[in-house]
């Protein structure tokens, strides 16, 4: 067992799990003062419940029969305290690394867990101001369940050779051959998609229209820009789990892709609005972060920067699909994670390294990206959408009118964000 390599897998599990409490502080400040500590626990209830269902099944699913790609349901795996069942060599294998591997088992499901964990968080972006605490975490338990640890199925239980090719594995990567480094299809198309689904079943907030609800908490949205970067390199670095050359790449790339982006997307404000916004600049570098994750390792760093100079433009300009369309997605899961994850996805297949179409490569691997995320853009848009309608006519998702008006957070957790006057000391 490699002891740096443990600790690299393991140090980016945190950092990865940090991304989660830092997305709620960067949707936090973008929602009225009223509905912050809301917005905040959608992510914090995102983290409790998707913890325990990872440990209980959802590496069970997700890694099934791990090396095969094929499911086979618990397949032993049910629980990660395995004394329990009595699976002598399961536990031996879980605490040591199978041949070949440099890290123990658990260290890679304490680092997959915290994908799950974000993945699901994600979503809530685009029902701010307006969901019940309750229906959220049962959509989110039952999404995770058959949505996403299915589709982490699919795009992250492969194995190589000793070539570096996928010999076995979940049907996207090992079938279609999708490159996805990091999970721009698993992560951030499937959340995306889940975020448009939401929007539609929930509805539009009271008095949507362009700039009738601005962050509330700029240096709020802010910190959390900063907290995502930061766990970010666990994530896109961290999926190599080694501490080598192509974490190397990734790392880099994730340090120059988003600051690209910021740049398109500051750009592209200054052309519609004349002014570069700091919530803009944050977003931008989040989009670009976003655009990057499947790509990190496949692109020159020079490519990179093209590629989050193009995402931070187009996501800065899809954000807008909203009023274009008519659906209320609050914080722009949609325009940023759905956007950028498609953009990444592609970008493989244009200027990506030995697979590129523009450098002579064919576009085989163009149509292969296509289909991949298509594929998993309509399996999870289809599921929430019967999710969301599900719960929405059964306990309701929505809260009532005048408590959305009011501000949502002293009615569903009765709390506020903000304490002012002499009798709050």
């Amino acid at each position: 067992m490699d002891q740096g390599n443990t600790a690299f897998v393991l140090i980016c599990a945190a950092l990865v799990l940090l991304m989660t409490p830092g997305l709620a502080f960067f949707y936090g400040g973008m929602v009225k003062a009223k509905s912050v500590v809301s917005m905040m626990m959608l992510s914090f209830g995102s983290l409790g419940l998707i913890a325990v269902l990872w440990v209980l099944y959802g590496f069970a699913i997700s890694f099934s029969n791990a090396g095969t790609g094929q499911f086979y349901g618990i397949d032993g795996w049910f629980g990660i305290d395995l004394n329990s069942l009595g699976l002598t060599q399961q536990v031996h294998d879980s605490l040591n690394p199978p041949e070949g591997a440099s890290y123990p088992s658990l260290a890679f499901v304490s680092f997959q867990a915290t994908f799950a964990i974000i993945t699901v968080a994600l979503i809530s972006g685009a029902i701010a101001d307006r969901a019940k605490f309750g229906a959220w975490m049962v959509f989110a338990g039952l999404w995770a369940t058959i949505v996403y640890f299915p589709v982490a199925n699919w795009v992250f239980n492969f194995t190589l050779g000793e070539d570096g090719k996928v010999i076995d594995g979940g049907w996207i990567v090992y079938n279609l051959g999708v490159i996805d480094f990091a999970g721009g299809t698993a992560v951030h198309i499937n959340a995306g998609a889940a975020g448009l689904a939401l929007a539609i079943i929930l509805g539009k907030r009271f008095g949507f229209s362009k700039g009738i609800n601005q962050p509330h908490n700029v240096p709020l949205t802010l910190l959390g820009v900063a907290l995502l970067w930061f766990g970010w390199f666990g994530f896109n670095a961290g999926s190599e789990v080694a501490a080598d050359g192509l974490a190397s790449l990734a790392f880099i790339n994730t340090i120059g892709a988003p600051a690209a982006a910021m740049l398109g997307w500051i750009l592209i404000e200054k052309i519609k609005h004349g002014k570069a916004t700091s919530i803009g600049a944050g977003s931008g570098a989040v989009a670009g972060l976003v655009a990057v994750t499947p790509a990190c390792a496949s692109l020159d760093p020079v490519w990179a920067l093209l590629l989050g100079l193009v995402a931070g433009a187009l996501c800065a300009l899809a954000i807008d699909l909203k009023f274009a369309l008519g659906f209320d997605d609050s914080l722009d899961v949609v325009g940023i994670h759905l956007v950028g994850g498609i953009v990444g996805t592609l970008w493989i297949g244009l200027f990506g390294n030995n697979v590129g179409a523009a450098f002579g490569f064919g576009f085989h691997q163009l149509a292969m990206q296509a289909l991949g995320a298509a594929a998993v853009l309509v399996y999870s848009f289809v599921l929430s959408l019967i999710l969301g309608f599900i719960i929405e006519k059964t306990i309701g998702f929505r809260v009532k009118a005048e408590d959305e008006i009011a501000g949502i957070d002293t009615v569903v957790h009765g709390e506020e964000a903000y304490a002012f006057g002499a009798d709050r000391g």
